[in-house]
């Protein structure tokens, strides 16, 4: 798709499109919508992360002013908690990824929720720059794909 690798601005895009059969513009429309498509569910899906990890940062948060021996109920699903003490506030599990945990202190496991947080806002602004430009694209090649439409009707 030439049209999203040429080095020019939108106007040098454009003038690349313009010159593009009515099924190359269709295909590069599809390809910017199909793109689109999947940056928005990549968007979604970093904001979903993000927001769990701050649910958790504020879990570490109220963790860490209970005091030790506090009865509480401990979540094993979404859905299903059990009763339980808390024996040490200071040491949580972390979940690094793909069922691996790893025991960090209270303020270590803050600061990795806190450091994977601020990455995930800066992968969701870069994300939403590559979504905005690859909608410009389609909107771009969906109106000079109507005006070319228009040109090959007939008259009435």
């Amino acid at each position: 798709m030439a049209s999203s690798r040429s080095g020019g601005g939108p106007s040098m895009r454009v003038l690349e499109m313009e010159k593009m059969s009515l099924e190359q513009l269709k295909a590069v429309k599809e390809q910017a919508d199909l793109e689109v498509n999947l940056l928005q569910d990549s968007l979604n899906n970093v904001r979903s992360a993000t927001s769990r990890l701050e649910l958790a940062s504020s879990a570490l948060q109220d963790l860490s002013l209970r005091p030790q021996g506090k009865k509480m109920l401990v979540p094993l699903t979404a859905s299903l908690y059990v009763p339980g003490r808390l024996d040490d506030a200071d040491k949580v599990l972390v979940d690094v990824g793909t069922g691996y945990f790893i025991e960090k202190t209270m303020a270590e496991g803050k600061d990795y929720c806190e450091r994977k947080i601020n990455l995930l806002r800066s992968n969701f602004d870069q994300l939403v720059e590559v979504a905005s430009k690859k909608k410009s694209v389609a909107d771009e090649a969906g109106v000079i794909l109507q005006a070319k439409l228009k040109q090959v009707a007939p008259s009435p």
